[in-house]
Parts: structure tokens; C-alpha cells; sequence
């Protein structure tokens, strides 16, 4: 009797033993392994593409949340260019700035001065994430400056980070220009403008990339130097995107300064598709700024799908930061990926294999994570 009782206790704890190496797999190991030849290709010659990934693994223990992170090639100090990702950032301090300025909310009317746009707060940040329009990014530049939203982040611990230039345009301009801001429907006030401090040259590996670039529609053959670009490693992007979605899992200093409507209203704009909010589908279908598990589709995306993120693409560098929760099967993770797919070497000829090797690897890699997190459920 002692014998059996022996044994069956041996049996439960390495059921228990199992159950636990199963829940901590390193399932980013097992889905850059995958044969799929959109994963295979990249892999077969990583170096090229310079991958990095961080993913996260969510562990639930009745109300208990417990997070493991898995990395590939993650590295602060080897740069790559982060393109729109530095919108989320922006957005977030906006709505942080309006929770702390009594005269301001979400819905304010406002111009930048010298631009006719009208606009509202909330429909920048919703444009930013629908579609990632730069122009509603550069006018939050504008009511932020760079050394508020440098400050403001590395104050809750997401560093490194450096915010230097607004997008889609090349700019010296140290100086915010005002935002023209409406009072009621005929009267309006502006903001004071703040002067920014000059970029440093970054100091890192990889700063310098290729063996030529466009300028003024010359080739110039030496490599592209991005030192005064942004920078936004995929660490902290990763570290900003679990501050948003679980920020009960910081401390406040760590947290964000938003009420629980100011929240709400990001997270639904995170996730929120371009066809909701009156974009055209057939130009911004469903994957348009959802590059994992959709990236490389035009189908709609079920509802019991939502992806939490914001990507970036530019200089051949694709990035995308997303929290992907399946309502139906009951998982979630988070990833962050970026990868380089720049072939000839040559910046601004606008000769990138975004379509051919970039979205395909992110759209599987996330399926696969995806796959594989139904399997550790079940």
C-alpha cells in the first residue's frame, strides 16, 4: 500500500513537473525553427536581416499575473531604425499632458499654426494607430517637444529612448510651433512654443548601414548614417507596451498618468481597424498596420482577434509591438519584432523587400507564436 501510495505521489508531481516546462517553453525558440518558408528564408540568413525579438509569455494564476520573456538577438546597442513605432510613445504622453492640463481634453479643437488642419486630440491618436498618419504624430511633437517626451518616459523607467525628429519630413527645427486652440467655436488661444535640445550623435553598433543612399536623387556610395535619427529599441518598446496593457503588474511612479477613460479610449484605439474609424478597405484593409499573423493577407480580421500595437516601416526596417489577445481560444502574448530586408545595400531608393521577405516573416512568425500558444492552453 505504501508502495502505491509511493508511486502515485511520483506520478502527480511530474505531472506537475510537465505541466510547469510546458507552461515556461520557449515556444520563440520552437517558431523560429518552423519549416515555413516565409520563417525558414530569414532564418537560413539572419545576419542579413538583422531580426531582433522579445515575446512574452502571459502565465495566469487566478488573479496573479506572471510574465517570462523570451529573446532573439535583442540588443540595445545594435541600432535599427524604428520609423513609426515612436508614434505610440507620442500618443500616450499626449493623453498624459491632457489628464494634467484642466483646459484641455481629448476632444479640444486645435490647429498648428501655419497649417489650415483642424483636428482634435482624439482623432490624432486614433489616426495614428488606424493608419499611422504622420501628420497627426508631428502636431503631438509639436504640443509635447522632444525634451518632454524624452524626459517623460525615461521618469517611468522606459529607457533607452531618444525622440529627435518628426516623421515623414526632414526638419532641423528645434522649436515646437504653437498649437491655435479652440476656446469655444469662435474663440481660440495658442500654446506656448518650447525650444528642444540639438540630437547627439549616437554612439552605436550598427549606426551606420549599407554601402550607399539617395540624396537629392544622387547616389551617394558610402553607408547611410542614421546617429541624429530616433531611437527606440525594441526593450523599450516592449517595456512601454506592458505599462499600457497591464499597468497594474507597476508601480505608479512606473504608470502613466491616465484615467480609466483615458485608458480605455487608447486601448480601443490600439486595436481599433482603419475600416471602423471610415477608411477605405481596399486601400487600408484589415493588415494594413497589423504586420503579425495579418500582415500579408487582405482578409478581414475575426473578432475574437484583437491586436494591440503599432508598427513601423521605413529605411527597409519593418517593426512591429503588439499584445495579441484571441478572445475564443483564451490566450494573449506580447512581441515585438524588427527586421531589416534592404537587399542591394541602398537607402532612400525606395528598393526594399517589404512585401517579398519583411511582412511574410512577421505574419508567420505571429501565427506560429499564435499556434503554439493554443497548444500550450490546451
Amino acid at each position: 500500500m505504501k508502495k502505491l501510495f509511493y508511486t502515485l505521489v511520483m506520478v502527480f508531481l511530474t505531472f506537475i513537473s510537465c505541466q510547469d516546462n510546458n507552461r515556461d517553453e520557449n515556444l520563440l525558440a520552437l517558431a523560429l525553427a518552423s519549416e515555413k518558408p516565409a520563417i525558414k528564408r530569414v532564418m537560413d540568413s539572419v545576419d542579413q536581416y538583422e531580426v531582433q525579438i522579445r515575446y512574452t509569455q502571459i502565465n495566469r494564476t487566478g488573479d496573479s499575473i506572471h510574465f517570462v520573456d523570451y529573446d532573439f538577438q535583442v540588443d540595445d546597442d545594435y541600432y535599427f531604425y524604428p520609423a513609426s513605432t515612436v508614434k505610440f510613445p507620442v500618443a500616450v504622453m499626449a493623453l498624459e499632458r491632457l489628464n494634467e492640463t484642466d483646459t484641455l481634453t481629448r476632444e479640444t479643437r486645435y490647429y498648428v499654426e501655419g497649417d489650415s488642419i483642424e483636428t482634435t486630440f482624439a482623432k490624432d491618436i486614433s489616426q495614428i494607430f488606424a493608419v499611422s498618419d504622420n501628420l497627426a504624430n508631428n502636431r503631438l511633437v509639436e504640443f509635447l517637444g522632444q525634451d518632454a517626451i524624452n524626459k517623460g518616459l525615461e521618469e517611468k523607467g522606459l529607457s533607452p529612448v531618444r525622440i529627435a525628429h518628426r516623421l515623414g519630413y526632414h526638419t532641423d527645427e528645434l522649436t515646437t510651433k504653437p498649437l491655435i486652440i479652440y476656446l469655444n467655436d469662435s474663440t481660440t488661444t495658442p500654446t506656448e512654443p518650447s525650444l528642444n535640445s540639438a540630437p547627439f550623435p549616437l554612439k552605436l553598433n550598427a549606426i551606420h548601414k549599407g554601402i550607399g543612399y539617395y540624396e537629392d536623387d544622387e547616389q551617394i556610395n558610402e553607408p547611410f548614417n542614421f546617429s541624429l535619427k530616433n531611437y527606440y529599441p525594441v526593450s523599450t518598446q516592449h517595456k512601454l507596451l506592458k505599462r499600457v496593457i497591464f499597468p497594474e503588474k507597476f508601480s505608479n511612479n512606473e504608470r502613466f498618468n491616465l484615467t480609466k477613460n483615458q485608458h480605455d479610449f487608447l486601448l480601443n484605439a490600439m486595436h481599433t481597424l482603419p475600416r471602423k474609424v471610415g477608411y477605405d478597405p481596399d486601400n487600408y484593409y484589415d493588415g494594413y498596420c497589423k504586420f503579425f499573423m495579418y500582415g500579408d493577407t487582405k482578409k478581414t480580421i475575426p473578432d475574437h482577434i484583437k491586436i494591440y500595437n503599432k508598427v513601423g516601416f521605413a529605411y527597409g526596417t519593418l517593426t512591429d509591438c503588439a499584445y495579441i489577445k484571441d478572445e475564443k481560444n483564451n490566450v494573449d502574448f506580447l512581441i515585438t519584432a524588427t527586421i531589416l530586408v534592404n537587399k542591394d545595400g541602398i537607402f532612400n531608393d525606395n528598393v526594399y523587400e517589404y512585401d517579398a521577405v519583411g511582412i511574410p516573416f512577421l505574419a508567420e512568425l505571429g501565427r506560429e507564436i499564435h499556434r503554439l500558444e493554443i497548444e500550450r492552453k490546451n
